[in-house]
């Protein structure tokens, strides 16, 4: 027996037992193999749409958005994009990526782009359903898997349960991952320069993080965009730049770095090592924590773009997985390998992206990386809080229950700041599979329907029109509550000026 100041933890026990089923049976035997089936049949039944209609992918982003209920402009495609970018592009391609090579080997990162390119079919499917089955609210439009479970499969239960397990994922357990990053981060910074960097520096990062938080989220769905559209651009491009400088450094380790990869992937060792499941594991796993494909969420950011066809804003979306995993977590994990020792391994580093940026650049760097992590985690805390308001506002109307929810995402803020990060890690994969469970059974049976919207959306561009959808192009589908044919014509002509 070990003595008493040796005895695992109550949160290491929990976080052991977590884990145990999370690897040996919900993601090895249910999720990872529903996600595949599912996402090769998705990609079959649209005709590979996410390869096939690349190049239109980027002319969509162009479209202007229509005005808003109350006479300001609605979110447009691009605002819809950054809005689920933010919560996308967080603490999933830095710190996922990182535990992905640290539990997985480098090998994860192959699996990682692989699943990638085959679930942008999901991404597509549940984004397209989104705007079709989206509703009206005060400042533009909102929607989601909760809204198309129940208009579209006629199952409000099903609806109930998704809001539920998403409000429980992103405002809560995601977002203290973010926040929990953050802390860590500036921790580290601090560290660096001699500063004492106890509980007390972690409360602090958290009050301020609460306190800006705060000025944002309380300005509602347009400050929530339009911060988020002028973060994303501006981190990711310092990010993506000093990633180029990193393996410009170290050019001649590049053919090494993807020798690894591909090796790892499938090499002999990992056979032998009966280790092959754990790298395809945590590659699936962290690249739908990364690129959130098939997990439900980013078809809430989708359902707010106010866009003339549902099948533009699905496409839009695909492309942010493109964006998100082949650029993104490809640059993270580039920084990380560049100078990985062969057949070393490290242990399990929240902060190993930090350590690889440090080694290649100095010192410097890591103050550096502390600031880019913390834009990417805040517009992240953005993004969790937006899609837990539009799936509460599925829940009830009642204004003061929107309060409340407020309120208690900003302590969960704050709290996630001082937490564990091993337990907060482990909860995520947890509540995230169960998000992408609920979600992958709904859009399987409502393909069919994405399929033919997306074929009216061919068939106009085929025609060389600027596709618009009315309701009554498919008459026969029942729960579709916008898409007029007076209110498309005018969105219509407004994309045009």
């Amino acid at each position: 027996m070990l003595p008493a100041d040796q005895a695992p933890t109550l949160d290491a026990r929990l976080t052991d037992a977590i884990a145990t089923f999370n690897n040996d049976f919900f993601w090895s035997w249910i999720l990872i193999p529903l996600l595949v089936v599912v996402s090769l049949y998705l990609t079959v039944r649209t005709g590979a749409v996410q390869i096939r209609m690349l190049p239109e992918m980027f002319r969509v982003l162009k479209s202007k958005p229509e005005t808003a209920p109350d006479g300001g402009k609605a979110v447009s495609s691009i605002q819809a994009f950054m809005i689920s970018a933010a919560a996308r592009i967080g603490t999933g391609n830095i710190v996922g990526v990182a535990v992905a090579i640290s539990l997985g080997g480098p090998g994860a990162v192959f699996w990682m782009w692989t699943m990638a390119i085959v679930v942008c079919a999901a991404s597509f499917v549940e984004s397209t359903l989104a705007q079709l089955y989206k509703v009206r609210d005060s400042t533009g439009y909102r929607g989601g898997p909760a809204y198309y479970m129940e208009k579209g499969l006629g199952q409000r239960w099903m609806g109930v349960l998704f809001a539920i397990v998403l409000i429980l994922t992103f405002p809560m357990v995601f977002n203290a991952v973010q926040s929990n990053t953050i802390a860590g981060a500036v921790t580290n910074s601090a560290q660096n320069m001699n500063v004492d960097a106890g509980l007390g520096l972690s409360a602090a990062v958290g009050v301020v993080l609460v306190a800006v938080t705060a000025m944002v989220i309380f300005g509602g769905v347009r400050r929530i965009a339009n911060t988020a559209q002028a973060l994303i651009p501006a981190f990711a491009l310092i990010y993506l730049i000093m990633g180029v400088i990193i393996v410009g450094m170290n050019f001649e380790r590049v053919p090494g770095m993807f020798a690894l990869i591909f090796e790892h992937a499938f090499g002999i060792r990992e056979f032998a090592a009966a280790g092959l499941g754990t790298v395809i594991i945590q590659g699936v796993r962290r690249g739908m924590f990364s690129n959130e494909a098939g997990l439900g969420s980013a078809p809430n950011a989708a359902a707010s773009a106010a866009v003339t066809h549902p099948a533009k804003q699905g496409l839009v979306q695909t492309l942010g997985v493109y964006f998100d995993t082949l650029v993104v977590c490809s640059i993270t994990a580039f920084i990380i390998l560049i100078g990985y020792e062969g057949g070393s391994e490290r242990e399990l580093e929240g902060d190993l992206t930090q350590i690889a940026v440090t080694e290649a650049l100095g010192p410097w760097a890591l103050h550096l990386m502390t600031l880019i992590i913390l834009l990417v985690a805040f517009t992240s805390v953005l993004g969790n809080y937006y899609y837990g308001e539009s799936n509460l506002e599925y829940l009830t109307a009642d204004r003061r229950v929107m309060l409340g929810y407020k309120i208690v995402f900003l302590v969960a803020s704050f709290l996630g700041s001082l937490g564990s990060i091993d337990l907060v890690w482990t909860l995520a994969d947890t509540t995230m599979g169960m998000m992408a469970l609920i979600n992958l059974v709904a859009i399987t049976p409502l393909a069919a329907i994405a399929a033919r919207v997306l074929k009216d959306y061919n068939d106009q561009r085929r025609q060389g029109i600027d596709p618009v959808f009315t309701r009554d192009r498919l008459p026969d589908l029942r729960g579709v509550e916008c898409w007029e044919p007076r209110e498309r014509e005018a969105a219509a002509e407004t994309d045009k000026v």
